[in-house]
């Protein structure tokens, strides 16, 4: 394996590409860094041919958390499955590498992305695109590359495009949109936006088109020094007696294939299939298995391909433009806190919504900076959606990925966590699959959020867009169905609002995708979304005034930070009190903010005791305290939880007063003024509801007058006293603050 060091710039960005050094066993290796964030790259050609009707290509992705200088957590304290972080970047890397393999090619291919370090300011992912294409065409492997991944972004006070920006600059910008592709087409598309135009999205586009271009062209040059040995790989080739005997039944295949019923036209052309299969001999069935699959495989696609270019008449019936029936309901399920119904042809989604505290959120122990998500889309895809048998367990690949793109297309219409202090989680149950379920998936949450009385700002819904593309003639179709998808050349994905793009993502197995024709889906998906919106909105049309009467209400105050202690208390006494006394549950922030769940008045009963232990009494504020002290020169009187003010003897009543007791009993409540509050915050009091007494010196009880002032006691004396008298009359001593 050549040896290769170089560095370079591109686009205001530096990079480095080494091979030879690492993982030399592999058919090729690159390591690629982009600041400190490194990733090693492999790529292993298997030399037996599989005997499969598909291309058997593998991509991992390995997140080591050395590479950000942690251990992992848990009992293990070792990695586990990938993230879903993980899970997505791996099938980034195979969108674009996937269609670059010449077809019939069945050699097991694996391309292992290691993030070696990560310095977490600069992205791993789409340079690992980069030197996945490198160390593929390095070793040999019959590839049609160079290509190359690049992410961009927009700045939002200044408008210009950044290339592979920093964590730091995606903060400033109003799109994210990552691609890959060669020099002259795009293969991938994937990004969110803050309701962008699709003017702006395209411009993003054709900027992100020159810097792939970029990227192409430098491993280009590296390839025309080296000059790697290409590596001979038998191909899979047509039968060309197989492809004879098939190809007569052309017609037939467009006569099964026209059916608005999924499952009818599944059994039709399953039926001609057979009918098909019967002209071969047992031998030749035998013989030829994977070949007569591969071909019957292409007759449907050919008549599917050839109704909708010469006739401009899809499968179902539908013209190019057309959506499928649409129909919407909300607040299905009781107990949850929102639902909704989305069903669109034959692909129904339910989304279910449950609100909870902010502690609630979803902690992250990744490599990526961030820790957490506090909106949580989950999408679900069991078999019976498609009228199939298979084994439930945990979301695959491309479950993952449909959920992602669901909550980036809401993300941008959600209210921030100060007006709207929740987590929030969906979960997309789809119930019926045939085409376009993520997007079914976004319009049924967008309608779920608002049964839930979340206040977003504005409903979203979503489209996926198809292309036919044989030569010359292009057809662009709106809310493709599976057949379209799976034999067709897009699936071009887009999720908005009525102001704009908030979701994208493209797969693209046709060559010379132009910009022009990207342009065309997108204002033709512009129509079919504000189309589909008008439908979903005639369910619900804004958000509920109120939440559900089972979700939680929750409050948000703020307190001083160095009040925080006094709400927890020692070791956690005071809030968990609070929380057994009001059934809330309550949090309290490092900044100061307290939130407050409860599912009746225990929340409102919470923050006002939180209030009332934060508060600072000022001079000249009433009060009805309870007297909580008695000492000789006057009785202590609690005006807040924690604070007491000393409503000294000669206050306690009109006339002379010989013992507090005679007046004032614990446990009384009384109505008193601050009248100071010194450099030690201790506070005076004057009490305004006092009572009449008499003189006379002898008399015993209430009546009695007389006593001590009470001065010179000082304050040690006066605090032991108060706390002595406190344990002595059953009560434990209050903190004074």
């Amino acid at each position: 394996m050549t040896k290769i060091s170089e560095n370079f710039e591109l686009f205001g960005k530096n990079y480095r590409i080494n091979s030879g050094e690492m993982a030399k066993q592999a058919t090729g290796s690159v390591l690629i860094t982009q600041g400190e964030t490194i990733v090693l790259v492999t790529a292993v050609v298997s030399h037996e041919r599989r005997d499969l009707d598909f291309f058997p290509l593998t991509v991992d992705v390995v997140e080591r958390m050395y590479a950000v200088g942690r251990i992992p957590g848990g009992y293990l304290k070792r990695e586990t499955r990938p993230s879903d972080k993980g899970t997505l970047m791996a099938r980034m890397i195979d969108r674009p590498l996937r269609t670059g393999f010449p077809d019939g090619f069945r050699n097991d291919v694996q391309i292992v992305a290691t993030i070696l370090s990560a310095d977490q300011e600069n992205q791993p992912d789409v340079i690992a695109i980069t030197a996945a294409s490198l160390a593929l065409m390095l070793g040999g492997v019959p590839f049609d590359g160079p290509v190359a991944g690049v992410r961009i972004a927009r700045n939002v006070q200044t408008g210009e495009f950044i290339v592979n920006p920093t964590f730091a600059e995606e903060e400033l910008s109003d799109l994210e949109l990552t691609m890959a592709g060669s020099a002259d087409y795009i293969s991938m598309v994937e990004g969110g936006a803050q309701e962008v135009s699709e003017e702006d999205m395209l411009a993003a586009m054709e900027f992100g088109q020159k810097a792939i271009a970029g990227f192409c062209h430098l491993q280009q040059q590296l390839l025309d020094r080296i000059l790697p040995e290409p590596l001979v790989f038998e191909l899979d080739v047509p039968v060309p007696e197989v492809t004879e005997r098939i190809s007569p039944y052309f017609n037939d295949m467009l006569l099964a294939l026209k059916d608005t019923d999924k499952q009818v036209r599944s059994e039709r052309v399953s039926e001609l299939k057979e009918r098909i299969k019967a002209d071969f001999s047992e031998f030749e069935q035998e013989e030829w298995a994977r070949e007569i699959a591969a071909q019957l495989k292409a007759l449907e696609k050919k008549a599917m391909r050839h109704m909708i270019l010469t006739t401009g008449e899809r499968v179902d019936g539908r013209r190019a433009e057309e959506i499928r029936p649409i129909s919407s309901v909300v607040g299905l399920l009781p107990r949850a806190h929102g639902s909704a119904l989305f069903t669109r042809g034959q692909t129904q989604v339910l989304s279910v919504l449950t609100l909870g505290m902010l502690n609630e959120w979803q902690r992250l122990d990744t490599i990526d900076p961030a820790p957490g998500r506090r909106y949580i889309h989950q999408y679900n895809f069991p078999p019976f959606s498609t009228g199939e048998t298979g084994r439930l367990g945990a979301p695959k690949r491309r479950e993952i990925g449909h959920g992602a793109l669901a909550e980036r297309a809401l993300l941008p219409v959600l209210p921030d966590e100060d007006s709207f202090p929740y987590t929030i989680r969906i979960v997309s149950e789809v119930l019926e699959s045939n085409g376009s379920s993520s997007m079914a998936s976004a319009c049924g949450s967008s309608l779920a959020l608002m049964d839930a009385g979340v206040p977003i700002t504005t409903p979203v819904s979503g489209i996926a867009m198809g292309l036919i593309k044989e030569g010359d003639q292009v057809a662009i179709l709106s809310d493709i169905q599976g057949l379209e998808d799976f034999l067709g050349d897009m699936d071009f994905k887009i999720c908005g609002s009525k102001n704009g793009i908030t979701a994208l993502q493209m797969d693209n197995k046709a060559r010379g995708l132009s910009l022009d024709i990207l342009s065309a889906a997108l204002h033709q998906a512009k129509t079919g979304r504000e189309f589909i919106l008008g439908r979903m909105l005639e369910a619900i049309a804004a958000p509920r005034s109120s939440l559900s009467t089972f979700a939680p209400r929750i409050i948000s105050i703020k307190i001083p930070v160095d009040k925080i202690r006094d709400v927890i208390g020692t070791g956690g006494k005071v809030i968990r009190g609070l929380q057994e006394e009001t059934g809330a549950t309550i949090e309290v922030t490092e900044d100061g903010t307290v939130y407050i769940a409860s599912k009746d008045e225990g929340g409102t009963a919470a923050k006002e005791r939180i209030e009332a232990i934060v508060k600072v009494p000022e001079i000249g504020e009433e009060y009805m305290g309870v007297v909580v002290s008695i000492q000789p020169f006057g009785a202590f009187v609690e005006l807040l939880p924690g604070k007491d003010g000393l409503l000294h003897i000669s206050k306690v009543a009109k006339g002379r007063v010989a013992q507090v007791e005679d007046v004032l009993s614990l446990g009384d409540k009384v109505h008193v003024k601050i009248t100071d509050i010194d450099e030690k915050e201790k506070i005076s009091l004057d009490r305004l509801d006092k009572p009449e007494v008499s003189g006379g010196g002898g008399e015993s009880g209430r009546e009695r007058s007389g006593g001590s002032a009470g001065k010179g006691y000082g304050n040690e004396g006066r605090r032991r006293d108060h706390d002595r008298q406190r344990r002595d009359s059953g009560r434990q001593p209050r903190r004074r603050h």
